[in-house]
């Protein structure tokens, strides 16, 4: 932020390299003995989807690839390649005989070619969220090692649009040493250069003592295609592209083509070449130089390989017969290239070279040049993303029930539990999940039929996570586990039937005869919380685990604003779960039953139910009204039916929360908004919402405002529960622009909060929080952050938060205020190679939690980063991981039931989140089994202790975990092992008894013997 603040911004032609300057550097400063160290990089950017569907990108264009490189690495040990994406390669290595793959493992054992990252895609860094970003480093890493031995070293993200640190972290608890990136603000990229501070340590927000720092490799130039990567002249760089040499696929826009070397040309053609490599070595501190060669899938053809190969190889030889040029150059992998940055500094791997500055923060909103800034992709296809993050949590809900089940059996002896067939469905899951966090997936930014590709592996993953969780839920519930054989006794509580299409709930068929519903509970703490199940009739008693029967509110399930459904009811409950446990509720039909309310129904300005109503329905005039609970009152226009206040009960603080829905229009001209590029044209305008029908909703568990306004039905509501959800208002959109034109759709809700300097934060990935300020001096597309779990507003008194379950775009353009992007339609290609806009909307839900806290004391102004409170933590947990419910099937006899479950020895502190608890693959190579192995990740959450955080349900130990007390007897843990984040560098066994101290905001991985 403090590079934003001393910045112009201004974008004067700089020449050749159009977003700097003319480079120079002096006569003779690189020479014999003082040589420049020059690693050229031969690389293939491989989309996994993008304008291609997956599977069509590796046939046509990947294996080849592949098959090319694999040939020419083993025919001349001097060659070098790079190469990323495991969810291609495992496809290829699956391909191949014994002998070829044993020729892979040659060329990875020594050194030529480097797995860089080592993750199933190169994840996008803005959407993702960095459970998913973890799990497929995990799988990615696993494979890779697991089939050929290699560990990666070096991260390697050239086409994410922008970068965020949680990346860097994730990497160096991966054992990785040094990282690359390219996509940075051009200005950004312009400022690093003019101080030689493009290579740097990269450092947490949060880190005092330099521990998580990772070497950091920015590229100078716009692309990271040839023209732009030998230096900062494209004209002479595409010269040294040989791929474009005539005949061929490709050729430079500048009309000078590539020439083979010869023994004529060779001195006159690397005179050309070392000149832009020592300008472009002018903008580092270091004597070694990284030049990538490649682009987007490139080295498909045999021919392309053998004119990069052997000219860049003549090339090379005619510099090292001429020392006194100052250059030796060489095929050299990016590890290569970072162990020569420590050789020449003095240092050792992993730590900071000599007169390498300390850089924090992250590299949002990034723009490519003029004012196009890539704020767009933090909105576009918000279905996908919002189905991604719900994939999300029931995958780690199946991790942890399927390894709880699968060890239960093995200890226990047992053999009903289908743990083979259920590994390979839960190896699916993570592989197709894994393959959305690719950056032109979960971004929203390919074809249309490579979403649609996309939404199917999305769906098959999101049914086999829902299969897992029946299963295992089932099997950990029954009282005689030896007789169980499969389940067929319990169904999912919730289907989806199309890739896009909304969620659905199933209906309890209830009667007189108690039907059981198992809820578990993923987190590690306990919870009390509202659940909602769909029932075949209004009256209904519900049995706690004991056999009490409980406060339940049946209300209308609405097919459209006015019409009620006469078979199908809403039922609600306040639950309460233990940590990681599973709990049976009991149903049934019971007329005039006094512990089941009916929910009552307000209309303003519409008709009501056409039928007659089971429920009270009554019409009223245009007046302010509100709903409550327990803890808050929450006031409605009564024209709009919009939410304008918040009353915290227990102070009688009141708070403005005014709810309003605004547009932007795509501005005019050759270059408009698209998939990536948010070009507004202008400010956001007000969405009229003129009188619409309003629906209000009360009962004693659940009250609700449903508001039905043009593109959106909109819903405010509040639970009258003692746990987290209580004290948090819930809204929920439904979002409809399928019939709009370049149009782009928020909610806004303005606070009486005093943000100073308008200053606001928002999450990296779920994982910490970044402040930000307002620029004027930037266009609004420039102020618009990524939005993957919450964002925040303060003042000394007072703190307004927005959770979110989504990911999306948001923006603080004003003192006061929150503004979420929910949706976004456009005509247009925005001209960055999609070549088309975004036009496959679809009905879109949302949901938000919104957070008012009164701070103890003030926040430190001069602070870049910021947590949440530890209420806002548990709030998020418990709104991303909800309650999983599964329902008995109708007219099936059930075996004796464990009333109560949990596998926890004592519950986890509130600070410390289960991260996953997943279970290791036996091999990679053949059949999928489950090994014997689980991962265990923790990660101890940043909490700002300046806000009280009252009425949680667990404890706060600062960070002590006594590893023995984490499990309970029933599953027999043997051995806690301490590994790196991706489980391939064992750090020794550590002792069952010792108490461990977690460090905020730090995660670890142990391995688990049972």
């Amino acid at each position: 932020m403090k590079v934003y603040e001393e910045l112009k911004f201004e974008n004067p032609d700089g020449g050749a390299w159009k977003q700097g300057w003319r480079v120079t550097y002096p006569e003779g400063k690189w020479n014999s003995d003082n040589l420049l160290h020059v690693f050229v990089l031969p690389h293939s950017h491989t989309d996994p989807g993008w304008v291609k569907k997956y599977m069509d990108y590796y046939t046509q264009q990947t294996k080849p690839i592949l098959d090319n490189v694999l040939n020419f690495l083993s025919a001349d040990p001097r060659r070098r390649f790079i190469y990323a994406e495991l969810s291609f390669f495992s496809l290829w290595w699956e391909s191949l005989s014994e002998s070829r793959k044993e020729q892979a493992r040659k060329v990875l054992r020594n050194g030529q070619l480097e797995i860089a990252t080592g993750g199933w895609v190169m994840n996008d860094e803005a959407n993702t969220h960095y459970a998913a970003m973890v799990d497929q480093l995990i799988e990615g890493n696993q494979y890779i090692h697991a089939v050929s031995g290699f560990a990666p070293r070096s991260g390697w993200a050239i086409d994410p649009f922008g970068h965020t640190p949680t990346m860097a972290y994730l990497l160096n608890r991966s054992g990785v040493k040094g990282m690359l990136v390219q996509r940075v603000h051009y200005a950004i990229k312009k400022h690093l250069a003019r101080s030689q501070n493009l290579e740097f340590m990269w450092r947490q927000l949060w880190d005092k003592d330099g521990s998580s720092d990772t070497l950091c490799h920015v590229m100078p130039f716009y692309s990271y295609d040839v023209p732009h990567t030998c230096g900062p002249d494209p004209k002479i760089c595409c010269q040294f592209d040989f791929a474009r040499m005539s005949p061929g696929r490709y050729n430079c826009p500048w009309r000078v083509p590539p020439q083979a070397i010869t023994e004529g040309n060779v001195a006159d053609r690397a005179a050309m070449l070392i000149d832009q490599y020592k300008k472009k070595a002018s903008l580092y501190r270091s004597n070694a130089l990284f030049i990538p060669l490649g682009d987007d899938f490139r080295y498909d053809q045999a021919e392309e390989c053998e004119r990069q190969f052997n000219n860049y190889q003549k090339i090379f030889d005619y510099l090292d017969k001429n020392p006194q040029l100052g250059v030796k150059a060489q095929f050299g992998t990016l590890s290569e290239y970072f162990d020569k940055i420590h050789e020449l500094s003095g240092s050792e791997p992993g730590s900071r070279p000599r007169e390498y500055p300390v850089l924090t923060g992250d590299f949002f909103t990034y723009a490519d040049k003029d004012d196009h800034y890539w704020s767009g992709y933090f909105t576009s296809r918000p279905f996908q993303k919002q189905m991604d993050r719900n994939i999300e949590t029931n995958l780690r809900s199946a991790e942890i029930a399927f390894s709880l089940a699968a060890v239960y059996q093995r200890k226990h002896r047992l053999s009903g539990f289908p743990e083979d067939h259920l590994m390979r469905l839960l190896v699916e899951a993570r592989r197709n999940l894994g393959l959305f966090q690719h950056h032109d997936g979960i971004t929203g930014t390919a074809k249309d039929f490579v979403v649609v590709d996309y939404g199917e592996r999305l769906l098959k993953a999101e049914n086999n996570c829902k299969t897992i969780i029946t299963e295992a839920v089932s099997f950990l519930s029954m009282a005689t586990k030896s007789d169980y054989k499969q389940n067929i006794f319990f169904d999912i509580d919730e289907i989806r039937k199309n890739h896009d299409s909304l969620i659905t709930k199933n209906v309890i068929q209830v009667s007189d005869k108690p039907s059981s519903v198992l809820l578990f509970n993923s987190l590690t703490h306990p919870r009390q919380e509202v659940v909602t199940l769909h029932v075949s009739d209004p009256n209904i008693e519900v049995k706690d685990a004991k056999g009490k029967v409980i406060t339940s509110q049946t209300d209308p399930f609405w097919k459209d604003s006015n019409e009620m459904s006469q078979d199908r009811f809403k039922l609600s409950f306040v639950t309460e779960l233990p940590a990681m446990g599973i709990v049976r509720y009991q149903i049934s039909q019971r007329k005039d039953s006094s512990s089941n309310s009916l929910a009552t129904v307000t209309y303003y300005h519409g008709d009501g139910p056409s039928s007659q109503s089971k429920f009270s329905v009554e019409k009223k005039e245009s007046s302010e009204f509100s709903i409550d609970n327990s803890f808050l009152e929450a006031k409605f226009s009564g024209s709009t039916g919009l939410l304008q206040s918040v009353t915290v009960k227990s102070t009688g603080e009141k708070h403005r929360s005014e709810v309003s829905f605004h547009t932007y229009g795509a501005r005019g001209g050759k270059e408009r908004s698209g998939a990536y590029l948010f070009l507004p044209d202008g400010k956001a305008k007000p969405l009229s919402v003129g009188h619409p029908v309003i629906r209000v909703v009360r009962g004693p568990v659940v009250s609700e405002v449903s508001v039905f306004i043009n593109h959106v039905q909109h819903v405010v509501r509040l639970y009258n529960s003692p746990g987290v959800d209580g004290k948090t208002v819930d809204m929920f959109n439904l979002v409809d622009i399928q019939n709009e034109v370049n149009l782009e759709l928020a909610v806004k809700i303005s606070t009486d909060v005093q943000n100073s300097e308008r200053e606001f934060f928002t999450d990296l990935n779920g994982f910490q929080m970044i402040k930000h300020k307002v620029f004027d001096k930037l266009p609004i597309q420039a102020n618009v952050y990524p939005l993957p779990a919450m964002a925040f507003i303060e003042d000394d008194k007072t703190r307004f938060s927005v959770l979110t379950a989504q990911s999306l775009g948001v923006a603080s353009l004003k003192t006061g205020e929150i503004q979420v992007m929910l949706d976004r339609t456009l005509n247009q290609d925005d001209m960055r190679g999609l070549g088309q806009g975004v036009r496959d909307n679809k009905v879109t839900p949302n949901r938000f939690r919104l957070l008012f806290e009164r701070r103890s004391t003030p926040p430190i102004k001069a602070k870049l980063s910021g947590f949440p409170s530890m209420f806002a933590h548990v709030a998020y947990l418990h709104l991303v991981h909800q309650i999983q419910k599964i329902p008995q099937k109708s007219s099936i006899e059930v075996p004796p039931l464990l009333s109560e479950n949990s596998f926890l020895s004592v519950p986890l502190p509130c600070d410390v989140h289960l991260l996953n608890l997943r279970s290791l693959q036996k091999s990679y190579d053949g059949d999928i089994k489950r090994g014997d192995d689980s991962a265990l990740l923790l990660h101890r959450l940043g909490v700002d202790c300046g806000i009280p955080s009252s009425g949680l349900q667990c404890k706060d130990t600062q960070g002590k975990v006594k590893l023995r007390d984490l499990f309970n007897d029933a599953l027999g843990v043997k051995e806690i092992q301490r590994t790196s984040l991706i489980l391939l560098h064992d750090k020794g066994p550590t002792s069952l008894d010792s108490d461990l101290t977690l460090s905020p905001m730090k995660i670890y991985s142990f391995k688990v013997k049972w």
